[in-house]
């Protein structure tokens, strides 16, 4: 899958903005805050119908204007070529179009162009708490499985209808409990469907990560990862049925004091390890940078594996952080890659060395106050 071509309106210092892309690999350089990251986060926008920067689309829209609009053409095996286009605006919110076609619900959006993308915040991912890390792993497989995103869409909703009861019923234990039944009996068939998928795909995911840290850390250090949920998972829903049922039973109690759900996936955790050492508590800076790039180029090659079109890759400001050496085998490892990738870069990097900027195959490109232009 690629995006051939993109326009942008008011898409913050974006006034009027058009591009053609290349297939293959596409630099964008030019000083912070000249509208690089804006570029390729209008792409993340028509492929996730969200920012990947910005946590409210209002912040998205220039300072001057009411509304934002981005339109791209996307080319790709499975749907030869299509239009994607979002709109927002103050008054009336976001719209996304297929073809001229509105959705009716902008996760239908999701999984159609399939994207990784590794930015500055995504350091977040080893560092900080579960939270990060459960929103890449749901990010991760909804791109890949409609099945698991309804899902996830439908727990939540479960689960916050449940919190709701829980909060506001006022009468008997008992009479709690039986009204709380009916919403047990659907947290318990989502829920359990969600910590089968998230542990086959986190198993199979775990081969492509030792592979990718080794290639690009080049050192003798072995990656590990393990998924802690409030049962011993399986690829089973039924076995995680069973155990989920009794869970609910046990903490039950302790739910009517807190007024809040307390068992579930929204609770699950991923350990990161390098060697039998647990990197958000032992790793140093250096690796946690890397560990963070070998994820994303892990979901990278998994996606290629699995899917049947290829994803777009973006890399923002990655290569600031990286020396010489690692630099070299990153180049090197996306030239093989036969998808489509953005980089964006504030530093002086020798692209050039490495890359043949025919113009057609690859390209680059030059911003300054939103203004891009192709270098020859």
């Amino acid at each position: 899958m690629r995006i051939t071509s993109q326009e942008l309106l008011h898409f913050r210092n974006h006034v009027k903005t058009s591009v053609s892309w290349a297939p293959h690999l596409n630099v964008i350089t030019g000083p912070n805050g000249a509208g690089k990251t804006s570029l390729i986060d209008a792409i993340h926008f028509l492929c996730m119908s969200r920012s990947f920067v910005s946590t409210t689309d209002q912040y998205v829209i220039n300072s001057d204007e009411k509304y934002f609009m981005i339109k791209g053409h996307f080319e790709g095996k499975i749907r030869s070529e299509f239009d994607v286009s979002c709109s927002y605006s103050r008054g009336e919110g976001k719209k996304v179009f297929v073809n001229d076609s509105p959705l009716d619900r902008l996760s239908d959006l999701i999984g159609m162009v399939p994207v990784v993308v590794l930015a500055p915040d995504d350091k977040k991912l080893t560092l900080e708490g579960p939270i990060e890390r459960r929103s890449f792993l749901d990010s991760f497989i909804s791109q890949i499985s409609k099945s698991y995103l309804r899902d996830l869409i439908d727990y939540r909703k479960v689960r916050r209808q449940r919190n709701t009861l829980l909060k506001d019923f006022q009468g008997s234990v008992s009479v709690l409990k039986s009204y709380l039944e009916p919403w047990n009996i659907q947290l318990i068939e989502t829920g359990s469907r969600i910590i089968a998928t998230r542990f086959e795909v986190l198993e199979n995911f775990k081969a492509y990560l030792e592979r990718d840290y080794a290639m690009i850390s080049g050192m003798d250090l072995t990656t590990g990862m393990e998924y802690q949920t409030f049962c011993e998972p399986s690829t089973n829903p039924e076995d995680i049925r069973v155990q989920y049922e009794k869970a609910l039973e046990e903490t039950i109690d302790k739910e009517i004091e807190r007024e809040q759900t307390l068992t579930g996936p929204h609770k699950d955790e991923v350990v990161f390890y390098l060697d039998e050492f647990e990197l958000r508590r032992f790793g140093s800076q250096g690796q946690h940078r890397l560990f963070a790039l070998s994820l994303k180029l892990a979901q990278l090659h998994y996606y290629s594996d699995e899917l049947e079109d290829l994803p777009i890759l973006m890399l923002d400001d990655v290569f600031g952080d990286l020396d010489l050496k690692k630099t070299e085998i990153l180049l090197e490892a996306l030239q093989n890659h036969e998808g489509q990738t953005f980089i964006t870069s504030a530093n002086p990097v020798p692209f050039e060395e490495y890359v043949d900027f025919d113009g057609t195959r690859n390209k680059f490109f030059s911003v300054h106050d939103g203004i891009i232009k192709e270098k020859a």
